[in-house]
């Protein structure tokens, strides 16, 4: 993998690392930041689930409607 930086974004990525930076290397700065940007989309996915599950559960009981299994596999 390859990854090319110029100008701003070269200059603020080497100010991270060695003596003065949080990190020995760029492949440990890349990294930090895949691992990073993992987390908050999954976060985002997980917060996503969690709302559509408060919905579902703030629901009023009179809108559930009791199903068997087979039921449920008539229906697909």
């Amino acid at each position: 993998m390859t990854v090319r930086l110029t100008g701003e974004l070269s200059e603020f990525a080497v100010s991270n690392i060695g003596e003065n930076g949080d990190f020995d290397n760029m492949s440990e700065y890349i990294r930090s930041l895949i691992r990073h940007d993992k987390a908050r989309i999954e976060s985002q996915a997980f917060e996503r689930l969690k709302a559509e599950l408060e919905l579902a559960f703030s629901a009023s009981d009179k809108t559930y409607h009791p199903l068997t299994a087979s039921a449920i596999f008539d229906r697909n």
